[in-house]
Parts: structure tokens; C-alpha cells; sequence
């Protein structure tokens, strides 16, 4: 048996610290990155980088006197499969990295980040998962309340920075009408360690960040540790 994972989601609300735990594990030392979290050389599928990729269409269309497809001038989107849309690509690179090496795990695990709002959010979202993904998966959710979502997406904001991946914001309009619910504890209540999704049984372990560790790398390595650790138990 490997000593990594081989496909870990790591969701939450917008801001909850998903990005800064992927940047804390980027630098981490490699050889203590695997004894430690048992995550690998990792590559990452962040659906963010698809949501940019998405308004940065439309305003090619818009430049070009042609419609935008899926979102307003605002930013908006027009249609809320675009969501699902954005799993669809996860899925689909995914699948290109074990077409490509059918050994892929041996040395690599696949970090994936998304956030979703609403009252069937984030189980519509890993409804969405290919098989491929879902009997290999095991997931952290980073947990914040919505108002510290809020606190933390203002403080991150960088001009000029907002196609980043650890600084772009949303306007609290967004935020509210996107994000200010969602259905992490309905369904966590039905079980304390899995998930079930289209018949899979995801394990599933959660990351305290209220109050807030991610800004300290100790505190970070701390509360990984326990939450991959139980998760890791739950895969042996």
C-alpha cells in the first residue's frame, strides 16, 4: 500500500483557508509532507482558475461585439450549471493524468479546491465527480462561519491580484447571495466520518480554522496533522 493519498478535496467556505493549507504543503519538506499529512508530489485542480477563466471569455466575446456565454457585464453567471461545468473539467484533467500514466498514484496525489454555497452545494458539487475520483477520494472541510468568511475574503483582497489564487475577493453582494448558507452541517449530521455520494462512502475529516490558524505555519501543520490522520486511519 502507498503512503499518500491519492486524491484529497479540500473544501470551505470562500476564504477559510483551502489555499493558505495548499501553500503551507507546497513548501513543506517534501520527505515530512508524507510522514507526516501522507500527501505526496502533488497538482492541484482548483475550479477557481476555471471561474476566472470563464470572465476572461466572455470579456474576449464582449471586446469582440459577440454575446457573452455565461456571465454579465457584472460578472454574474447566467445559468447555474456553470457549476457543475467547472467539475466537469476537474474530472476531465484528471482523467488525462491516468490516461497519460496509469501508475499516476504511485507518486503523486491530487489536491482538489472548490467552494460552493447553498442548501445542496457542496454535495451537488462531488455529485458531479467522476467514479474514477470518488472511490480514491477522502476530503477535509476547513470550517469557518459565514461571517469570518466574510472578514477573512475582505482582508485577502490585492489589487491588481484579482486572477490570484491566494488573493482575489468577492464583492459581499456575491458573497451573500452565493455563499451565506451552505450544507456542510446537513451533511456531516448524517454520519461522522463519511459521505455518501452516488454510493461511495467518502471519508471525510474537518479543519478548525475558527479561530483562525492558517495565518501561523505551526498551527497549520498542527491541525492538518490531526484531520489527515484521521482520515488516513479511516483508509487502512
Amino acid at each position: 500500500m502507498n503512503n499518500n493519498f491519492p486524491i484529497l478535496i479540500i473544501t470551505g467556505r470562500p476564504a477559510a483557508g483551502k489555499s493558505e493549507v495548499i501553500d503551507f504543503l507546497k513548501k513543506a519538506d517534501a520527505k515530512e509532507r508524507l510522514e507526516r499529512f501522507h500527501i505526496a508530489d502533488f497538482e492541484e485542480l482548483d475550479d477557481f482558475v476555471y471561474v476566472w477563466e470563464t470572465f476572461e471569455i466572455d470579456d474576449m466575446l464582449s471586446q469582440h461585439g459577440k454575446p457573452r456565454i455565461w456571465t454579465d457585464e457584472k460578472y454574474w453567471f447566467k445559468d447555474h450549471f456553470i457549476w457543475n461545468l467547472y467539475m466537469e473539467r476537474i474530472n476531465l484533467e484528471y482523467r488525462k493524468k491516468l490516461a497519460r500514466d496509469p501508475n499516476y498514484h504511485d507518486k503523486k496525489t491530487t489536491l482538489i479546491e472548490f467552494a460552493r454555497g447553498g442548501d445542496d452545494g457542496i454535495h451537488e458539487a462531488l455529485s458531479f465527480l467522476h467514479e474514477d475520483i470518488l472511490h480514491r477520494v477522502s476530503l477535509m472541510y476547513i470550517r469557518v462561519s459565514y461571517e469570518e468568511s466574510v472578514r477573512k475574503n475582505q482582508r485577502r483582497a490585492r489589487k491588481g491580484q484579482e486572477d490570484s489564487i491566494l488573493f482575489h475577493s468577492l464583492p459581499n453582494e456575491k458573497m451573500d447571495f452565493y455563499y451565506k448558507t451552505n450544507d456542510w452541517d446537513k451533511l456531516a449530521a448524517k454520519d461522522p466520518n463519511f459521505i455518501e455520494v452516488k454510493g461511495f462512502k467518502i471519508p471525510y475529516a474537518v479543519f478548525e480554522n475558527e479561530p483562525e490558524k492558517t495565518l501561523d505555519q505551526k498551527l497549520i501543520g498542527q491541525e492538518l496533522e490531526r484531520a489527515t490522520k484521521k482520515l488516513w486511519g479511516m483508509k487502512k
